[in-house]
């Protein structure tokens, strides 16, 4: 293919329909913000109530299936064939997985989730807000939503994706995963379905990822008001939107080899000091025993609360908090897994499960238990209220506790810096992402369409600012989130089916290669 064809093969139906279909729901969210989040909300509402007994089944499902591909006979199986070899170093690999995934929220929930949870504890607990009691129940729920669920899905599409690329050599598309089962889409009808996929990926993906990037610069806006009295305006956001861009467009050109991969390496590596920092400048003592304690909990209801529900008092407390987190990364897991498929060639289905859905998850509880932990002993010890700020702006949350232990300043400061860098790899990844999406699965994507993506994203996300209408267009993407997990599912009878004829044949290949190594030794005796 030539260059200028490469430059323009995101020409086709995918890219045209999702941008349209992107476009009409941003301008719905910058006239009438408050109209398309009621919208959004009450579908969302409805499917919740409806149907959030499967979301919990259904990643119950993939967690187990996962560990199966892991540690049955199929673990051995490497992405890539026998002799490949990871190209990333490991830590390097966690990081840009840690980057991708996780980035930005653990940074803006670490804090702000077990406090939230502090204040108003689930109601089936029976207990005191603001108590040791519920200081208990706030760490594990905590640790538990941010825990392995949350990555199940996003090892499960990076898995399927990684397979089917590296092993059956098919595109680096979603709707690819599930050849085995519907076949290679020739017929009009299978791809129609097959682009409706692709294009419901794009969309959750450019949603997800301007929304999430909206929700964190106005938590940068809320550190710089905190450390330095910046005025959180409108003003302010924009430049550090503008700012961001212009980071994140230099890394993309500047390819996934260098950019991402050495500003992950810088995230993981800030994350980790800021982790040390504050857990010897804070409690040491207690956050290791409330992570001791929490993870205790987190084991012995692991399963109790993957299925739990409150059909019987019509509470809501699951539905706002598990169910949510869980859609979110079903309509999140093509973007996750489709840049986890793309830097994992080499690896082993054991490593890559492991990899994926226990190191990040582990290192996201670590970080919990110590910034969450730390606050927590500050409002049951020391008389803060750590909680009353996060109910009235979750942006503050960090910031609030960091205020209050020794070298708060200096600490707030790296965080800002760590929200930034994060933020910036985000949007790089997105946009590499999305231009294999729309260019028919092409791993190196044109750098016109990878800036094309960049400027809508950032363009997306500063207009929803402004308009305030971040919440109805995340709350859009995760309605998505339904119709894909049936997706997946199509995709896990058809990654199972692949894997197992593919190891039957590699077997019968290596018996037939061993007997005729017999009959040459033979023949030469």
């Amino acid at each position: 293919m030539s260059e200028k064809e490469k430059k323009f093969k995101f020409l086709n139906s995918i890219f045209f329909i999702s941008f349209i279909i992107i476009f009409a729901f941003a301008l719905w969210g910058a006239i009438a913000p408050q109209a398309l989040q009621a919208q959004a909300e009450f579908t969302y509402g409805f499917i919740a109530d409806t149907f959030g007994w499967f979301y919990l089944l259904f990643v119950l499902f993939l967690i187990l299936f996962n560990f199966y591909m892991a540690f049955s006979k199929y673990g051995r199986v490497r992405l890539g064939g026998d002799d490949a070899r990871p190209k990333y170093p490991f830590f390097t690999w966690i990081a840009m997985l840690f980057s991708c995934g996780f980035g930005v929220s653990i940074v803006f929930w670490g804090v702000a989730e077990p406090m939230t949870h502090f204040q108003t504890p689930p109601p089936w607990t029976n207990v005191e807000p603001g108590t040791p009691e519920a200081a208990r129940e706030a760490m594990w729920n905590a640790f538990f939503n941010n825990g392995i669920h949350q990555w199940a899905s996003f090892t499960f599409v990076g898995l399927a994706i990684s397979y089917f690329l590296y092993r059956q050599e098919e595109r680096s598309l979603i709707s690819d995963t599930m050849n085995g089962v519907i076949g290679d889409g020739t017929r009009p009808l299978r791809k129609g379905f097959r682009n409706g996929v692709d294009i419901i990926a794009v969309i959750a993906t450019v949603m997800g990822v301007a929304t999430t990037l909206g929700l964190s610069v106005l938590q940068i806006s809320g550190g710089l008001n905190s450390v330095f009295n910046v005025p959180a305006s409108s003003t302010t956001q924009f430049i550090i939107v503008a700012v961001m861009f212009v980071f994140f467009m230099a890394s993309t050109i500047s390819g996934l080899d260098r950019g991402i991969k050495y500003l992950s390496n810088v995230n993981l590596g800030l994350a980790l000091f800021l982790m040390v920092a504050v857990l010897f400048i804070g409690p040491t003592g207690f956050i290791f025993e409330t992570i001791t304690m929490g993870l205790g909990d987190y084991v012995q209801n692991f399963f109790q609360a993957s299925l739990r529900m409150e059909n019987y008092t019509n509470g809501t407390w699951v539905q706002d908090w598990p169910i949510y987190y869980w859609a979110w990364t079903i309509a999140w897991s093509p973007f996750v897994g489709m840049f986890v498929a793309r830097i994992s060639k080499g690896r082993t289905l054991r490593e890559f499960v492991l990899g994926v859905m226990v190191a990040p998850p582990f290192i996201g509880i670590i970080w919990i238990g110590i910034f969450g932990g730390t606050a927590i002993n500050l409002d049951l010890f020391h008389n803060t209220d750590i909680a009353g700020i996060v109910a009235e702006d979750t942006t503050r949350a960090m910031f609030a506790m960091l205020d209050n232990i020794p070298l708060g300043t200096l600490l707030s400061i790296l965080s800002i810096c760590l929200l930034f860098t994060f933020l910036v790899t985000s949007a790089d990844s997105a946009t590499f992402v999305l231009g294999m999406m729309t260019s028919n699965g092409d791993t190196n994507p044109s750098m016109l369409l990878k800036i094309i993506w960049g400027a809508l994203i950032a363009g997306l996300a500063t207009v929803l600012i402004i308009s305030a209408g971040l919440n109805g267009l995340q709350t859009v993407s995760l309605i998505g989130a339904l119709p894909f997990s049936i997706v997946l599912f199509i995709s896990a009878i058809s990654l199972l089916k692949s894997v197992r004829k593919d190891y039957k044949e590699t077997r019968l290949r290596e018996e037939e290669e061993r007997r005729q190594r017999i009959r040459e030794d033979i023949e030469n005796s």
